[in-house]
């Protein structure tokens, strides 16, 4: 049997395709507009609040949000996308006539598996320039209250590092190892947990074992006055992944950038279980549209005039939502050290990949 005979023929699988599609992105549609609106109602106080905001910041906010929002609701949109597709197929016996035509029950799903394909690989590119960019947008854009912040995205914002008995702020950190550039450093000069001295730069690079800032200025507590230091070099024995990699958000971070993290970490001798689970799950995350319609394949077979229609489509939902309950399940277990990496991202793939096929051949006998 060929490729092309696997499928029904191509004007009914453009047709389940376009059906597909439509319902599914249609859900999507309406969830993003109905939760970005909630959404607003907690937040817009919060960015009023800072003084010079109005409409420009709102949907600014807004821009960053949806992409989210998006993100998160797409597999559930896949699934009731699926669910709603075969159901209707299955009420006006479409699939009937299908499998009369001596099409097995995968080759009638083979139309929205090859589409949620697709979906995936748009999935995966959407997340991975577009949401990441704008988490980690939203993220620095948080931090400061809202305030106006010239960002740069995929830098480091507000990093915090002890050296020695001191403690080093750092507004904005670019490039990584002994290329990495700090912006905006203060120093908080400490003997004995006390507070002695602040030295502020605008700017330091990485100088020995240490950091040189230029143009430095001293404030010393005790008498209140502030001097000029000029050059001088500071952090000894504070390392370039102190500050680079102080705080790894997957979620605001790509595929490609994300990897490269974790071996950074690998050599610094950090943990990177964690990361390692959410860098897997960047893949299996978006492959869930591939599952979603083996999971709703139930509301597809069966004949519609016994009634039990609607009791299939819901054994599908609880299906679809059993596997996100799990997937959630294994990262936390992930998170926790309790699952290998690999296993806490594709564990519920693999298991519920089974569970639809099981499904499948035994709503086709």
């Amino acid at each position: 049997m060929t490729w092309a005979n696997f499928f029904p023929s191509r004007t009914m699988s453009l047709y389940m395709a376009r059906m597909f599609l439509t319902r599914t992105f249609a859900i999507l549609g309406a969830l993003v507009l109905i939760l970005q609106s909630l959404d607003l109602l907690t937040e817009s106080g919060a960015i009023l609040a800072y003084a010079g905001n109005g409409d420009a910041e709102i949907w600014r906010y807004v821009s960053l949000r949806v992409p989210q929002i998006a993100s998160t609701f797409l597999p559930y949109s896949v699934l009731l996308g699926s669910i709603l597709t075969l159901s209707q197929l299955n009420q006006n016996s479409e699939v009937i006539a299908m499998k009369a035509s001596g099409l097995s029950a995968h080759q009638v799903l083979a139309p929205l598996l090859l589409t949620g394909i697709a979906v995936a690989a748009i999935s995966f590119t959407f997340n991975d320039r577009i949401v990441s960019r704008a988490t980690a947008t939203l993220e620095q854009w948080k931090k400061v209250s809202y305030a106006p912040l010239p960002i740069d995205r995929g830098d480091r914002a507000n990093v915090w590092v002890k050296g020695d008995n001191n403690l080093i702020q750092v507004q904005q950190v670019r490039g990584r190892g002994d290329a990495a550039q700090l912006y905006g450093v203060t120093v908080y000069e400490r003997q004995n947990r006390s507070l002695v001295s602040i030295l502020t730069a605008p700017h330091a690079v990485r100088a020995g074992d240490g950091w040189r800032v230029d143009n430095a200025e001293r404030f010393i507590v005790a008498t209140g006055q502030k001097a000029k230091v000029g050059s001088i070099v500071i952090g000894r024995n504070v390392r370039p992944d102190q500050f680079t990699l102080a705080h790894v958000d997957a979620d605001s971070m790509a595929f490609g950038a994300l990897y490269q993290a974790i071996g950074d970490l690998k050599v610094a001798g950090r943990q990177t279980e964690a990361l390692e689970g959410a860098l897997w799950h960047k893949l299996a995350g978006p492959l869930s549209a591939i599952l979603m319609p083996l999971l709703g394949a139930v509301s597809a077979f069966g004949i519609a005039r016994s009634g039990k229609l609607f009791v299939r489509a819901v054994i599908g939902m609880a299906l679809g939502f059993l596997y996100f309950v799990a997937d959630n399940f294994a990262l936390a277990m992930g998170n926790l050290g309790a699952y290998p990496p690999f296993l806490a991202a594709w564990a519920p793939f693999l298991l519920f990949l089974m569970i639809g096929e099981a499904v499948l051949l035994r709503t086709e006998e």
